[in-house]
């Protein structure tokens, strides 16, 4: 049975015009502070000139631009909204506020796997200098290393969650665990390499939007596209699970699939960010609060508008951390870190009163 539009009550066409607003303002904002974020750095191009180079009308600024900049802007939002989005499912799947792939130690499971896949499988060249310091010469090698390494780290992760008494605070404390133990293993590959190599690895770890190239962002785009269809196609999962597993199997949802397969495109998204970003912290957790926070926990609108606040989020991060050094570039996970820090402890606090 279909109501009408006459028939559908005007609070809920309200509440539900209000949820697509903000995800329609939060595009535009999104639209507006990627063409400022493309036209400040080391050289300041005007916006009006971004735009007549991007619309093919000049070609006075295509280096910079197309070459340099845009395909970092687009990394920063592609790659924002990737983890965004796994933190948002994290959250729900395990029905843990304090979950995303930094907090629980998948991003740090799969930035071994990729150092693993680095150093000893060969899959990177290393350089002294420059931001190409680790170049990823065969990313398919390098993603499948840091997708193990992230599925063991989730697999943890899940077996923890099946236990009754594992409260947030005890799976962050294991997420916790869980990081130092691959930080500890990446040391240990570091421990082995030359003064070079080392260099270069302890640079790749810093999380930094400004080395992928069109290539690497076209295989990140791919993967975070088809993982938020995934997503939003369980939407109405999310929803029953957030009020028990009990209620969501009572409503025929299959939770333990549901969540195995959740987690394992989570960690997949993840792993494929890592392996040419490094680690960038935070994203995955602060968004999807802020957005239920604004709109609520309905996932139908939860999912979409914590993917354009944290391409929002991460471009911006991005961009003012091109700015505090000019005309040195300062990794974007080191601001995002700064930021989110101090959430991380207030939501700590907050749940615990």
């Amino acid at each position: 049975m279909h109501l009408s539009d006459e028939e559908i009550p005007d609070e809920y066409l309200n509440y539900v015009g209000r949820k697509i607003t903000f995800i329609i303002g939060g595009l535009v904002a999104l639209g507006i502070l990627l063409i400022l974020s493309v036209s400040v750095g080391a050289v300041n191009i005007p916006p009006v000139e971004v735009l007549e180079t991007l619309l093919n009308l000049s070609d006075r600024w295509n280096v910079i631009i197309w070459n340099i900049r845009l395909p970092q802007s687009l990394t920063a939002i592609v790659a924002g909204v990737g983890l965004a989005v796994a933190g948002v499912a994290m959250q729900s799947i395990l029905r843990n506020p304090l979950g995303s792939p930094f907090t629980l130690g998948i991003s740090h499971a799969a930035a071994f796997g990729a150092a693993f896949s680095v150093m000893i499988l060969g899959t990177g060249a290393m350089h002294s200098s420059g931001m190409d310091a680790v170049t990823i010469v065969n990313p398919y090698l390098t993603t499948i290393s840091a997708f193990i390494f992230s599925m063991i780290a989730t697999a943890v992760i899940l077996g923890i969650s099946r236990i009754r008494s594992a409260s947030p605070e005890v799976m962050v404390l294991a997420g916790v665990a869980l990081g130092s133990l691959f930080t500890a293993g990446t040391m240990f590959l570091q421990y082995f390499a030359d003064d070079v190599q080392l260099a270069a690895m302890v640079f790749w770890t810093f999380g930094d939007t400004a080395r992928a190239s069109w290539s690497e962002l076209g295989l990140i785009t791919i993967v975070v596209i088809l993982s938020i269809i995934y997503f939003i196609y369980n939407r109405w999962n999310y929803n029953a699970i957030d009020a028990g597993d009990e209620t969501a199997k009572g409503l025929g949802v299959n939770v333990e699939g549901v969540r195995l397969w959740g987690m394992v495109i989570a960690s997949f998204v993840t792993s494929i960010v890592v392996a040419f970003l490094g680690v960038i912290g935070f994203v995955g957790l602060i968004c999807p609060h802020m957005v239920r926070t604004l709109i609520g926990d309905d996932h139908r609108f939860l999912i979409p508008a914590t993917c354009v606040v944290g391409g929002l989020l991460l471009l911006a991060a991005d961009t003012a951390s091109r700015l505090i050094l000019a005309p040195h570039l300062l990794p974007v996970a080191v601001l995002t870190s700064f930021l989110g820090a101090p959430v991380f402890i207030y939501l700590i606090i907050r749940g615990h009163r």
